[in-house]
């Protein structure tokens, strides 16, 4: 690994992509302590403090602290994950933006385009519920230094102009950086949590209210918990697939045989994210509540600490899973391509059987994945409310930041083999990224 690092100084195009991600990434957290004009930071902060372990929970940990004190970019990056989410969805059912996808980097060039519209209409329509939410009694008086017409105007245009600054840092990342600049981001805002954790964690350990071995155990349990994630989203089921010899031209071409791989975890972290915002949104309102019904029907049966929110999370978990798999992989439309190519699954007759045996592997292979996220996300609640853990990250939390860095680490490595320098991994040719 070390001579993977000495590597990539000597390989002048990649140290400067990564000098200008991390230059990317410092301009953003430095936006994310300019407070939006007009409110006091204080009284918002006291309000976020409140509303812990509810929907504001999650998305402050998305914008990396920034929604906590109203900050110009505390929408974050949230706007655009649902208009990508919400844009994928819609392929499924409008057959215009379906061709559009199927065009490939000319239809996907236009959806994202699509996408970007609709991150700065969600920016907008959030930044305005936002400035009317400040004026109300919830978050206290003084929030809002001069309410009115004109205070919701410019805090609504300072948010969406804050999201859309985000949104062009990500694309620039991408483009000139090194790694999805929007995972970056994303993994910039979680990430930056952590040495305060570990401030907490020694204030506790110094004041002999966590203990050595305590310490110890956890260690090596997240050190666990993250080798088993790296294991679990590296894994993949490659099915068969045989290539008749075909004649093209004058050229005959060789049959072969390649392999259409399948992931563990197809839906990534999205189906972590639909379940624990379902969850957190009864919480929300009863914090927004004065009904004593209401209150202790959460209490009994939604506290993020009883064993039956846990199960209700896991379940969820499980069928985000197979819902969003769904809409990435569609077996018909594989078994179409397999068969217009001129290939076969060795024993499997093309068309439909090919389809019936891709969505069997399919099923089979979304129950592990949906088992394991809701094992990863479970975990930690388990271990801050039975072990007393000082700090909490979700099991979201370390999906997304492990995803982010196997991701970035084999762009990397791309960049490295290429230029036939040792990587990070003695041995490694990363033919599955190359597309070998």
């Amino acid at each position: 690994m070390l001579g993977g690092v000495q590597n990539i100084a000597r390989i002048t195009e990649l140290r400067q992509r990564i000098l200008f991600t991390f230059a990317m990434l410092a301009v953003y957290r430095i936006g994310a302590f300019i407070v939006t004009p007009g409110i006091d930071p204080e009284v918002v902060r006291s309000f976020f403090e409140r509303m812990s372990g509810t929907v504001f929970g999650l998305f402050s940990l998305f914008s990396g602290g920034a929604l906590e004190q109203l900050s110009i970019f505390s929408l974050g990056i949230m706007p655009y994950i649902s208009a990508s989410i919400i844009f994928q969805l819609l392929t499924v059912v409008i057959p215009k933006l379906e061709e559009l996808k199927k065009e490939g980097a000319a239809g996907q060039k236009k959806i994202n385009q699509y996408t970007r519209y609709a991150t700065i209409g969600l920016a907008m329509f959030q930044g305005f519920l936002i400035s009317v939410a400040l004026e109300s009694d919830q978050f206290g008086e003084g929030a809002v230094m001069t309410p009115g017409l004109s205070f919701k105007l410019m805090c609504m245009i300072t948010l969406t102009s804050g999201t859309a600054f985000i949104m062009w840092l990500g694309e620039q990342i991408t483009e000139r950086g090194i790694g999805n600049g929007i995972s970056m981001i994303i993994f910039a805002s979680i990430i930056i949590s952590i040495p305060s954790a570990l401030a907490q964690l020694f204030r506790l350990i110094r004041t002999d209210q966590f203990s050595i071995l305590q310490t110890l155990f956890i260690g090596f349990l997240a050190i666990g918990l993250i080798f088993f994630v790296v294991l679990v989203e590296r894994g993949q089921r490659r099915i068969p697939i045989q290539h008749a010899r075909r004649v093209v031209g004058r050229k005959v071409m060789q049959g072969g045989m390649s392999y259409f791989p399948l992931r563990v975890n197809t839906a990534g972290v999205i189906p972590a994210i639909f379940a624990s915002s379902l969850l957190m949104f009864p919480l929300t309102i009863g914090q927004f509540t004065d009904s004593p019904a209401i209150q202790t029907f959460i209490d009994t049966y939604l506290n993020p600490a009883s064993p039956l929110y846990q199960l209700i999370y896991a379940g969820f978990i499980v069928f985000f899973c197979y819902f969003y798999t769904a809409i990435m992989i569609n077996p018909l439309d594989v078994a179409d391509n397999i068969k217009q190519s001129g290939a076969y699954i060795p024993g499997i007759r093309p068309g439909k059987r090919t389809a019936e045996h891709i969505d069997w592997i399919l099923t089979r292979i979304t129950l592990v994945g949906g088992l394991y996220m809701s094992a990863v996300c479970v975990l930690p609640t388990i271990l801050s409310v039975r072990f007393g853990v000082p700090f909490y990250l979700g099991g979201t939390a370390i999906l997304i930041v492990v995803g982010v860095g196997l991701d970035t680490i084999g762009q990397i490595e791309a960049h490295l083999v290429s230029r036939q320098y040792e990587g990070f991994v003695r041995g490694t040719r990363i033919r599955g990224r190359l597309g070998r």
